[in-house]
């Protein structure tokens, strides 16, 4: 995506016959009238959040990769978060075996998909049933706001076709894999050592999982935002040939699938512009504090959940327009606490019958252990968590899926529990 700054150059050197085909490429997808008007308030109105979706369709000349696939999927999910002042930028990677809360979705086949928890990439495979591109944004756009809250700007997919002829372009792109990778599925086989890669052999690279390091969709994340770096620094050695220019713009611009906001060559121009100008070492990539779900549920050994309250704090501080830095959220990670050792006992402050019932419920599902629920002695004003002594990070990762809620010690909490009480207004879980 970065080539396109280089739009204005190509224009000079080839005409305004370039740019009119450039334009031509680009495709739309209409997002906004899909995702429905329960969303995340806007907090730092200058600023601007973009997802973004490697696409594995298997539609047309994707049909090769995998087999079974039977709607589109997202290979990869990051969030851009571009600064209002436009000074530093955040790329949040979410590992794709994520296991989170997944709304009610339109399917485009007539069908709506009831809200359930799964892994993160099933949105996308969820709203792309129909095979329109649309309403699987939508979908993965309504996850990712539901358990993020962060509102999406826009959206962009990049499918595998596209991303191959973009490397191509660049006349490949250097890595320097410590071990050989040999991954049957990615079709990757290459040897360890400093070397170039293309067409498959970089497609391969980047959606690698079992043939290198632990298998895990973990180590995966990790070469993608190694390969997004290189490419990055590839695509500005490449601006200087108009040529070369153009192939790239033109391998981006048929590789894109937009919002229809972001739909054109001039708002891509001012987007990547801004990126452009931001100031060395304050483009940061980092993945979402996470851990084995098998440490809150044995039985699960596939997918990782969110680490809270750190996850929480990422996404508030983007939400707010604060800078991140990768070394504050890679040691947040190197500590988790586990959700499987916070027991909680839910208490109801606003006498509706069921709800402590439906709210433990939520927490059992997040993979909180519940030690009961009742009634609250008074009716509360709002949400609060109160805890004993000792326990006032388990609170505060409670506290952190409970939007609007209040933490609060007291020696007269009950030893080892933290006790949630809903109150008025109470905004459900995240």
């Amino acid at each position: 995506m970065s080539a396109l700054a280089a739009l204005l150059a190509v224009i000079t050197a080839a005409g305004v016959w370039a740019y009119q085909d450039l334009q031509g490429n680009l495709r739309s997808a209409d997002v906004d009238a899909k995702i429905g008007d329960e969303r995340p308030p806007r907090m730092s109105p200058g600023s601007k959040n973009i997802l973004v979706v490697g696409s594995d369709s298997r539609a047309g000349a994707n049909a090769g990769y995998g087999r079974g696939h039977t709607t589109m999927h997202s290979d990869t999910l990051m969030v851009l978060h571009l600064a209002a002042n436009r000074q530093w930028a955040t790329v949040v990677s979410f590992p794709r075996d994520s296991w989170v809360e997944v709304p009610a979705c339109d399917r485009g086949d007539g069908t709506t998909s009831g809200p359930h928890h799964a892994k993160i990439n099933e949105a996308f495979a969820i709203g792309g049933a129909g095979g329109g591109v649309a309403r699987a944004a939508a979908c993965a756009v309504k996850t990712v706001e539901r358990n993020t809250g962060l509102r999406m700007d826009h959206f962009m997919s990049v499918d595998f076709q596209g991303f191959k002829r973009m490397v191509d372009a660049l006349d490949g792109i250097r890595v320097c894999p410590t071990a050989a990778v040999r991954d049957e599925r990615a079709r990757l086989d290459i040897p360890a050592g400093c070397q170039t890669v293309r067409g498959e052999d970089a497609l391969g690279y980047v959606r690698a999982r079992y043939g290198v390091g632990d298998g895990s969709d973990l180590g995966r994340v990790g070469r993608q935002q190694e390969f997004l770096r290189a490419l990055a620094a590839r695509a500005k050695e490449k601006l200087t040939s108009p040529g070369a220019l153009y192939g790239l713009l033109e391998s981006a611009t048929e590789s894109l699938t937009t919002d229809e906001a972001l739909a054109g060559i001039q708002p891509l121009y001012g987007l990547v512009s801004r990126l452009k100008a931001i100031p060395p070492g304050r483009l940061t990539f980092v993945t979402v504090p996470n851990y084995p779900r098998g440490m809150d549920v044995p039985s699960d050994t596939a997918n990782v959940v969110w680490q809270y309250p750190e996850a929480a704090e990422l996404f508030l501080s983007l939400a707010r327009d604060r800078e991140v830095r990768e070394e504050t959220v890679t040691a947040a990670g190197r500590n988790p606490l586990y959700a499987g050792t916070v027991r909680v006992r839910v208490l109801d402050g606003t006498g509706t019958p069921g709800l402590a019932e439906e709210v433990a419920g939520s927490l059992r599902g997040y993979g909180f252990t519940v030690a009961g629920t009742g009634s609250a002695d008074a009716a509360g004003a709002g949400t609060s968590v109160v805890h004993p002594a000792g326990l006032a990070r388990q609170a505060r990762a409670l506290a952190s899926r409970l939007p609007g809620s209040t933490v609060t010690e007291s020696a007269d909490a009950p030893e080892g529990l933290v006790t949630l009480t809903v109150g008025e207004g109470f905004g459900g879980t995240r």
